[in-house]
């Protein structure tokens, strides 16, 4: 069975983001901003925060990982620009388990993940999300409307976990092709219709109705059920 770790990381990585693989374990990294929607998390996720970020401080980004359901397990390390004691003080208040002085490359991200043992700990993580009577069921991959299956393909599935685990929000078709990690190479924005035409299609036939919503000029939204 595969394994899968989920790195976020607030700045760019000296050696790159592409993903790492071996044996059973797979890695992928996540650029995120502070602000942002988070990326479609499917791991254990290990979070590498800037103290200083462009757009916010690595301390709001750190207590809001800890409050986010996707990530309140994380292994956050805070990167601090030199080791103060009392920076690192404030980091493990905020939330951090530790800390390292950056800036880090993707050799040292993935060494420390790594010696972490992070493969082989139960990441903790739920097994269902649900949304009402809409559950996705993410060990047998199989999503269900009141006990009944929706027939949908890996890109449909990953895209209603996503919109389940964030309900009420409205995402653009940039930002849900960036949350299942679909920008590299680009993508076509309009293939995101396709998507949520084919979801749209398999709630219907569920006989979950059209909780699923265009909001013209800005996105798609899945409404509270």
């Amino acid at each position: 069975m595969t394994q899968r770790i989920d790195i976020i990381v607030t700045s760019a990585l000296d050696g790159g983001a592409a993903p790492f693989e071996h044996d059973h374990l797979k890695i992928a990294f996540h650029r995120h901003a502070a602000g942002q929607p988070l990326p479609l998390i499917e791991g254990e996720v290990w979070a590498f925060v800037d103290w200083v970020m462009p757009s916010g401080s690595g301390l709001e980004l750190c207590r809001r990982l800890r409050d986010d359901l996707a990530t309140a397990r994380a292994r956050i390390v805070m990167v601090l620009d030199e080791d103060d004691l009392e920076a690192r003080r404030r980091a493990l208040r905020a939330g951090a388990d530790d800390y390292v002085v950056g800036p880090v490359s993707r050799s040292q991200v993935l060494d420390r993940v790594l010696a972490g043992g992070a493969a082989l700990r139960n990441s903790g993580n739920p097994q269902i999300v649900a949304l009402g009577e809409l559950c996705v069921d993410l060990v047998a991959f199989q999503a269900r409307w009141r006990g009944a299956p929706l027939v949908l393909m890996p890109n449909e599935f990953r895209l209603l976990r996503y919109l389940v685990e964030h309900p009420g929000r409205v995402f653009s078709r940039p930002a849900l092709i960036a949350a299942l990690g679909k920008q590299d190479p680009p993508l076509d924005e309009r293939t995101v219709d396709v998507w949520i035409g084919r979801l749209r299609r398999a709630l219907r036939a569920a006989g979950a109705g059209e909780p699923l919503r265009t909001v013209r000029s800005l996105g798609y939204v899945l409404d509270p059920l």
